[in-house]
């Protein structure tokens, strides 16, 4: 039995998704599309659930209009990252385009997961595009994805450096458990936070917004919906899923380097 000592290890919330066929691509068989017509209805149920108009919200707390104008900016704006390869690696995760030229911005150990392995982005609709890798960062755990002009993605807007304030609203947006376009809410409760992911130690912009399985590289937004960081871990209780401890890349780091990947690979 491991260990417990005190909130455990930071991880990157990886996803391995069931659709995934060895060359990284959607399963076409039977069993899968049943598994995502039972999913299409627990997304319903779960919308419902969390403050989304529908016949389980009726009782439901009014949700602050700030906080459903930046998920309806925002959504838009964030895929499904889809990794695999015929090596047997596999993973999804979250991205978001950030400029009109349809560069997207993911975590870095999503793509390493993947083992090399083709990279397919899922937009919002439904489409599906084949990935170029722009370049990759490991040390901040960031990379850069492109997809062609006719995805038409819309772009998000990031803070400004210095702007993000303990205790402002936020939310995490992307796929948890490969349920696109799926958004939760929370605080920022801590700045500066001091991480260790892997072999790297990070400061991070911690939240309590519910962040799982498939959330990693997704944006996490202020009411304005602009970007404040990056969601790439999770703090855990013996690797035991999420605890509500999640942590993002803040967005000075993520712009720099974003910058210098793009400027570097176009």
């Amino acid at each position: 039995m491991a260990v417990q000592t005190g909130l455990g290890e930071p991880r990157g919330p990886w996803f391995v998704s069931p659709d995934l066929d060895p060359d990284g691509r959607g399963g076409t068989d039977p069993a899968a599309r049943e598994r995502e017509r039972l999913l299409g209805g627990w997304r319903g149920w779960v919308a419902g659930r969390d403050g989304i108009p529908g016949p389980a919200a009726a009782s439901a707390a009014p949700v602050p209009a700030e906080l459903v104008t930046a998920a309806e900016k925002t959504v838009p704006g964030v895929v499904s990252v889809l990794v695999g390869g015929a090596a047997g690696g596999s993973a999804s995760g979250s991205g978001f385009a950030v400029d009109s030229e349809q560069h997207i911005i993911t975590n870095d150990h999503i793509i390493a997961r993947g083992r090399g392995g083709p990279v397919t982005v899922e937009l919002p609709d439904g489409r599906r595009y084949a990935a170029e890798v722009v370049g990759r960062e490991p040390d901040s755990d960031l990379a850069v994805l492109k997809v062609p002009s006719s995805a038409n993605l819309t772009s998000l807007p990031l803070a400004k450096p210095g702007a993000t304030r303990v205790g402002e609203p936020v939310l995490a947006v992307g796929s948890p458990l490969g349920l696109p376009g799926t958004v939760t809410a929370g605080i920022v409760s801590a700045l500066d936070r001091q991480v260790r992911l892997g072999d790297n130690r990070h400061r991070a912009v911690q939240t309590d917004a519910s962040i799982n399985p498939g959330n990693s590289g997704g944006p996490l937004v202020n009411a304005r919906g602009e970007v404040v960081g990056v969601n790439t871990a999770i703090a855990t209780i013996d690797g035991n899923g999420s605890i509500g401890i999640g942590f993002a890349i803040p967005i000075e780091q993520v712009q720099q380097t974003a910058d210098t990947i793009i400027g570097k690979g176009g």
